[in-house]
């Protein structure tokens, strides 16, 4: 059987076998999330403290692969969102002034702490998201590989510094945070995507705002309760909950200088027009927004590539957790067109993968998340069918040969569509499910043609053993992260997730330098220190920022323009 396991790493488990009926209370370790545990519906976290919410509002969090209601999570009314952020804002100036080697040794021990109750977060992940435990656990490690990157910011945040750029004068560049920023998160990477955010955020001195999806909320409570055992102070990090009202209400807030989404086309296109629009009913003002939106990633096959192991890593890549990440390979490009033996084998691999709960050690794909998740992937896969293509092996249904208390699940087996062409429905929307469409290419050329036809450039990749198809695909591929006989090639957190055209909106990617640099805003600051012997003795200071403002003095009477009497000093400023 093959399994599809993102990460490899052995996690100790640190859970009871003892799970009661709500989802929090069956995931967690009793001793460091009894606050979580003994709360009936989810509650939010501001000012360093669970709480129950007041919300008028609430909405079933549902196991997917048994329609169980696992809680209710709310939709944070405005008061709510307000407290957070004025949490956030009364929190920012101590924060910011904490030294950085201090905020460093705060992510060191979240780092710590994230790894010793992998498990627990993990479990949580799969009852609500449904995917298996072992996608679960890959992830919690790839949110805590960016908190590892956060440990050591300081080389990223260091600016720069000219000495003598005129007479006596110097200049240099620093990064200073924001202020208040947030992230709103989808559903699918309940505990990568806010470690995606959070800690580059508050690790450059800002204080966060997190809204994670409704349906998957116990990961991002899980990771506030362990922020804050590692030492990061009440109203750095924030949690609310919602739909569009919450979300609304922290982009038109004047006090949220930034946004981080990770989501569909639709929410991430509204998000970053109406965070980048000024809002004058709310007082609000232009915001920075990065928005990494949907996708349609292609995996090119050259005809000299390995089936064997091609074909493990298109089944992992396009079938693995349900198809419900925003790399996964949705379609094939076949160079030349697939062979019989590479098909046979492909519907071997796929046709030996276990459906089933998360919870279970045997499962390889889970349930997708809604009800409406699982009909749209229906409607697709028909509609593939009805525009010519030739449906291989059809998912549809196979939840009804699980056991009797699966068989409401939101299952979608691993499906495959051949004889697919980009102008069908199939190839043009982003069908987030198990789903792998084929399609053919004469050559080289014709599949990067047929790549740049589709809106989005997140990933791609290309199986080959050849050095020239390998170099060239690196360099013309239309997408923003590229693999070589690498299926899902999302970057260390030393790089950045760097989504092209329609897979991004926004100013600067996540994590990695880009990360850094979205959460911090730039300075620079030219100074004069007169010498004494210019100055009749008295040592006299003149200093302005990047924007020209007036000269600033220190304990010392202002300096008299010398424009004129030190050469080169007239060509400093505008």
């Amino acid at each position: 059987m093959l399994k599809l396991n993102l990460s490899k790493r052995v996690f100790p488990s640190v859970c009871s076998p003892q799970f009661s009926s709500r989802t929090l209370a069956r995931a967690l370790s009793t001793e460091v999330f009894g606050d979580l545990k003994k709360r009936k519906n989810t509650p939010i976290f501001i000012d360093g403290e669970f709480r129950d919410s007041k919300a008028s509002e609430w909405v079933d969090i549902i196991n997917p692969a048994t329609q169980e209601v696992l809680g209710k999570a709310p939709h944070s009314p405005d008061s709510e969102v307000d407290e957070a952020i004025a949490s956030a804002a009364a929190a920012y100036p101590a924060w910011r002034a904490t030294p950085l080697p201090i905020r460093q040794r705060v992510m060191f021990k979240l780092q710590s702490l994230i790894t010793e109750h992998t498990d627990a977060i993990a479990r949580s992940i799969s009852l609500e998201q449904g995917k298996t435990l072992g996608d679960a656990r890959g992830d919690v490690f790839r949110g805590l590989e960016v908190v590892e990157a956060a440990c050591a910011a300081a080389p990223q945040l260091m600016g720069d510094t000219i000495e003598g750029v005129a007479r006596d004068v110097h200049c240099k560049s620093i990064r200073q945070p924001l202020g208040v920023v947030a992230g709103i998160c989808p559903f699918n990477f309940p505990a990568m995507v806010p470690l995606w955010m959070f800690p580059m955020a508050a690790v450059a001195g800002n204080t966060f705002i997190l809204k994670p999806c409704e349906r998957t909320p116990g990961a991002a409570l899980m990771l506030a309760e362990l922020a804050s055992r590692a030492g990061l102070p009440k109203g750095v990090l924030n949690v609310v909950h919602g739909g569009r009202g919450p979300v609304n209400r922290i982009l038109d807030d004047s006090t949220i200088r930034a946004i981080s989404f990770v989501g569909s086309d639709v929410g991430g296109r509204a998000i970053w027009e109406r965070a980048a629009a000024a809002n004058p009913g709310h007082g609000g003002g232009k915001k920075r927004v990065q928005a990494n939106l949907g996708a349609k990633n292609h995996a090119v096959i050259m005809p000299d590539a390995d089936i064997e192991s091609t074909v493990r890593a298109l089944a992992g890549a396009a079938f693995g957790a349900a198809g419900q990440r925003c790399m996964a390979i949705s379609v094939a490009v076949f160079v030349g067109g697939m062979s019989p033996a590479f098909k046979q084998r492909l519907l071997e691999v796929a046709q030996s993968l276990k459906m089933g709960e998360g919870l279970d050690s045997n499962t390889d794909i889970g349930p997708m998340i809604t009800v409406q998740a699982r009909e749209r992937a229906d409607r697709l896969i028909q509609s593939a069918a009805d525009e010519g293509a030739q449906v291989i092996l059809d998912g549809r249904n196979a939840g009804l040969a699980l056991e009797p208390r699966l068989q409401k699940g939101n299952f979608v087996g691993p499906t495959i569509i051949t004889g697919v062409t980009n102008e069908m429905t199939c190839y043009k929307e982003e069908i987030f499910g198990p789903v792998l469409c084929c399609v053919e290419a004469p050559t080289l050329t014709a599949a990067l043609e047929i790549m740049e036809s589709n809106e989005h450039g997140n990933g791609a990749a290309i199986f080959t053993r050849d050095g020239a198809s390998a170099q060239r695909f690196e360099l013309e591929a239309p997408a923003g992260m590229v693999g070589v006989n690498v299926p899902i090639p999302v970057p260390l957190p030393y790089f950045s997730f760097t989504g092209w055209r329609g897979s991004f909106a926004g100013d600067l990617h996540m994590y990695g330098k880009a990360g850094l640099q979205f959460y911090t805003q730039p300075k620079t600051i030219t100074t004069k220190w007169v010498p004494s012997d210019l100055s009749n003795g008295a040592p006299q200071h003149q200093q302005g920022g990047a924007t020209g403002g007036a000269a600033a003095t220190s304990n010392t009477k202002a300096t008299k323009s010398t424009c004129g009497k030190i050469p080169g000093l007239d060509r400093v400023g505008a």
